[in-house]
C-alpha cells in the first residue's frame, strides 16, 4: 500500500475580535450544513511534507515581522470545496512577501500561488446555495488583523469532511509586532 502523499500548509490566523467572529460564523455555518469545523486562517505556501521541519522555517520566517492588516474585498463562493464560501481579500505587498519567504525557507520550493482568502464554509453545494449564502453574510469590518502564524500538516488533497478533520497543527508562532 502506498503511504498517502501529505503536505505542510503555512497559514496567518487572525487576531481578535475577528478571530472570535470568523470561528463563530464557521462553526454555525458548519452545524447547519453539516459541514468540517476548522480553524480561521489565509493560505500563504503549500508545500510538500517531505523533509520540511515547518517550526523551524515558521521560526525563521516569522521572527520580526510585523502583524498584518488585510483589506476585505468582499464575499464570494466558488466551485472548488476549499473555497465553498469565502472572504476575499485585497492583494498586500507584505503577505506576499511574507509567501515568498515560506517559499524560499522551504526545502521543496514549489509555485504556490498566493490568493489571499478566508474560507467559511468546506461543503459541496449547489451554486445558488452558495451564491445565497455568500450574499446573505454580512462582516462587520472592512479590515483584518493577523498576529500569527501556522504549520499544518494534511494530505495533499482536501476534497471532504474526513481530509479537513485529519488537518494538525504542528507549530504556532506569535507575530509580535
Amino acid at each position: 500500500m502506498v503511504a498517502e502523499k501529505t503536505i505542510v500548509t503555512y497559514w496567518l490566523c487572525p487576531a481578535e475580535p475577528a478571530r472570535n467572529h470568523f470561528a463563530m460564523l464557521i462553526c454555525n455555518l458548519a452545524e447547519k450544513f453539516n459541514a468540517p469545523f476548522f480553524e480561521p486562517h489565509v493560505t500563504l505556501y503549500v508545500t510538500d511534507a517531505a523533509n520540511e521541519n515547518p517550526s523551524a522555517v515558521l521560526e525563521q520566517v516569522v521572527k520580526n515581522r510585523q502583524s498584518c492588516h488585510l483589506s476585505v474585498r468582499g464575499l464570494d463562493h466558488s466551485d472548488k470545496f476549499t473555497k465553498t464560501v469565502f472572504v476575499q481579500f485585497e492583494p498586500d505587498e507584505d503577505l506576499a512577501r511574507l509567501s515568498s519567504d515560506l517559499r524560499r525557507a522551504s526545502t521543496a520550493q514549489n509555485d504556490y500561488q498566493l490568493n489571499p482568502h478566508l474560507s467559511l464554509i468546506y461543503k459541496t453545494m449547489d451554486r445558488e446555495t452558495k451564491r445565497d449564502l455568500a450574499a446573505s453574510l454580512r462582516l462587520p469590518f472592512d479590515k483584518v488583523r493577523f498576529d500569527s502564524a501556522k504549520a499544518v500538516i494534511s494530505p495533499a488533497k482536501i476534497e471532504s469532511r474526513a481530509d479537513v478533520e485529519a488537518w494538525r497543527v504542528v507549530a504556532t508562532h506569535r507575530i509580535t509586532g
